[in-house]
């Protein structure tokens, strides 16, 4: 079953206008020099003066102009444990030339429905999730790489699949029979960041903010994923993680996967699930079934971040890292859907 957790509220002081960005970052869809499992142990806890400062975001408009919004956070209750993760001696490598897991979804009946039909192509090159009739979720580094926009981010798009094409098909030949997803691009109103992503600049970048949501310029109305905050891998329903999304090695497809977690911190979880660049920002979901009803619920828990290579005892090791959804994360990602944190105060 899902547990509720008592949501802290995360409420703006007040907002600046900043510069507009330069927009001339590249697009790095893998991530180096990333603070791994042992480098998160060492980490102090932050303090609610740091988080307050790690949640201040950034606004960034279609028309280029950005804002950054200074934010309080109420209702918190500072966990003494620190960034303590599963201490697990053991490690595994990566079976990257094992068999591939990922599945490529190419019934039309399966791509345009719930669930697969709420992943979304990010123009930059990475995937998302929609998360309300006017938001999807992503990771941030397929915006900005911690000190500028990315080139494309400008004139940043949505690609939500079509549902129906056009015609009979006959014109478009081999779209239809190859069934790949057709996509319905929307321009992006605006993109919201948290200012912890920028401040894991300095030598090793810091995950645990990789997460951007996205506000379209027109409503869809097709059916959304819901948040829900990430259990502990103990506490996990049905013990596995699902994500959809758009890998470059498959292209065009939309590829789902699913796996068990190995390890985690208090911020991401550390995974095996097969995927390729392109698939990060997927959203990352469980399936649970609820208590007296027939039908499976979802809730997205995480944002994947992609393959990282982390620094273990001073060895490179690769690993599938995704952003947990932790009551904080919540609440900011909440707000920043509603503009208040009435709606957001049960996880």
């Amino acid at each position: 079953t899902w547990h509720l957790k008592k949501i802290p509220q995360i409420v703006s002081e007040r907002t600046f206008s900043l510069d507009s960005p330069k927009f001339e970052a590249k697009t790095k869809l893998e991530l180096n020099s990333v603070c791994g499992i042992e480098c998160q142990r060492k980490l102090p806890v932050p303090s609610l003066s740091d988080l307050k400062d790690l949640l201040s975001y950034e606004t960034v408009f279609e028309n280029g102009t950005r804002t950054l919004t200074e934010v309080n956070v109420l209702g918190l209750v500072l966990d003494p444990a620190g960034n303590t993760t599963t201490q697990r001696s053991s490690r595994k490598k990566r079976q990257i030339y094992g068999t591939d897991s990922r599945f490529s979804i190419y019934d039309k009946r399966f791509m345009t429905n719930f669930p697969f039909n709420t992943a979304v192509k990010i123009s930059t090159g990475c995937s998302g999730i929609i998360i309300s009739p006017k938001h999807v979720l992503t990771a941030a580094h397929c915006l900005h790489n911690g000190k500028d926009y990315v080139k494309g981010s400008k004139r940043l798009r949505v690609g939500l699949m079509k549902t129906k094409s056009r015609g009979d098909g006959r014109k478009r030949k081999g779209a239809k029979r190859n069934g790949l997803p057709s996509f319905q691009w929307t321009r992006v109103k605006s993109t919201h960041i948290p200012k912890g992503w920028f401040k894991g600049v300095s030598g090793d970048i810091a995950l645990d903010y990789d997460y951007a949501v996205l506000e379209l310029k027109r409503p869809h109305k097709r059916k959304y994923m819901e948040l829900g905050i990430s259990p502990t891998i103990k506490m996990m329903p049905g013990s596995m993680i699902h994500f959809s999304g758009f890998d470059n090695d498959r292209s065009g497809q939309l590829v789902y996967r699913f796996c068990s977690i190995s390890d985690e911190s208090n911020d991401l979880f550390y995974q095996y699930c097969d995927a390729e660049p392109g698939s990060t920002g997927s959203g990352v979901y469980l399936r649970l079934k609820e208590p007296n009803k027939k039908k499976w619920k979802r809730k997205i828990i995480a944002v994947y971040s992609g393959h990282q290579w982390v620094d273990v005892n001073g060895e490179q090791q690769d690993y599938n890292v995704a952003v947990r959804i932790t009551p904080l994360k919540y609440a900011q990602i909440c707000f920043w859907i509603h503009g208040n944190d009435e709606s957001c105060t049960r996880g």
